[in-house]
């Protein structure tokens, strides 16, 4: 069994997404131990990009910080090498096709597994554009995960039966940010999803509060929350750790009371 498919074994996972190099690489370090120690289940990390197209202005502005600070992807990949030598939570890369491209697919994916990294996703790169980056994952171990929104319509059955690690399911249309409600019908999208699939879906885009993860956990796998907590690291800077901390009890909490 795959670390991922372990991050969802008997239970709802908990999935934060944080950006690498916001505010620094150090406190992005004890960001994730703190994640890790306040109960999440599987760590999103974003390599920064200068065009992240599917995000909004949170983790957008989250990016623009990062790269100011000179972060390039070996820095990451050299800090995610240093993390491993505590953390033993599933982490997965989400970044854009770009920055994979100009690094050498090969060698990023081969970095990848060096490093400990278990999955990949690429929210710009189309399911039918998939096959030279998962053919070249699945041969390093690395999951390349899919991503299905309300608008993948008659695609949805093709990529839920092709799925590796977990599927995101993405909450609403538009970019990343913090909603006060969802509403899309994410019910029957997980539905449809599990008739094609056992690998597990986690629905993410929006989820800002304890309640939203709750409902969204619910009826799914899992729930994704990226937008918010970049937010409080943009907030409290070098001092977010414990902050971060507190929402992920606060999420978690929030599972276990629905």
């Amino acid at each position: 069994m795959s670390k991922i498919a372990e991050a969802f074994l008997n239970k709802k996972a908990f999935i934060p997404f944080i950006t690498c190099g916001d505010p620094d690489l150090e406190t992005t370090k004890n960001i994730v131990k703190k994640l890790a120690e306040s109960g999440a289940d599987l760590i999103e990390l974003g390599i920064p990009f200068s065009d992240p197209t599917a995000e909004g202005p949170v983790i957008m502005e989250a990016n623009i910080r990062a790269l100011k600070n000179g972060i390039t992807t070996d820095d990451v990949f050299d800090m995610v090498r240093e993390l491993r030598e505590s953390v033993t939570v599933p982490m997965v890369f989400m970044t854009y096709a770009n920055v994979v491209f100009s690094y050498g697919i090969e060698k990023f994916v081969q970095n990848c597994r060096e490093v400990g990294i278990d999955g990949m996703i690429l929210p710009d790169v189309p399911f039918e554009e998939k096959r030279e980056f998962e053919e070249i994952c699945e041969a390093y171990g690395i999951d390349f995960i899919s991503m299905i929104a309300p608008t993948s319509a008659e695609r949805i059955d093709k990529i839920a039966q092709e799925a590796k690690g977990f599927i995101y399911i993405v909450s609403s249309l538009g970019v990343t940010g913090t909603r006060d409600s969802i509403s899309s019908d994410i019910k029957s999208l997980v539905q449809r999803v599990r008739k094609n699939t056992d690998v597990p879906c986690a629905v993410g885009f929006g989820i800002s509060t304890p309640a939203q993860a709750a409902e969204m956990a619910d009826i799914s796998d899992g729930a994704i929350v990226g937008s918010a907590i970049v937010r409080i690291i943009g907030q409290y800077k070098k001092d977010a750790p414990k902050y971060v901390g507190q929402m992920v009890t606060e999420m978690k909490e929030a599972y276990h009371a629905s």
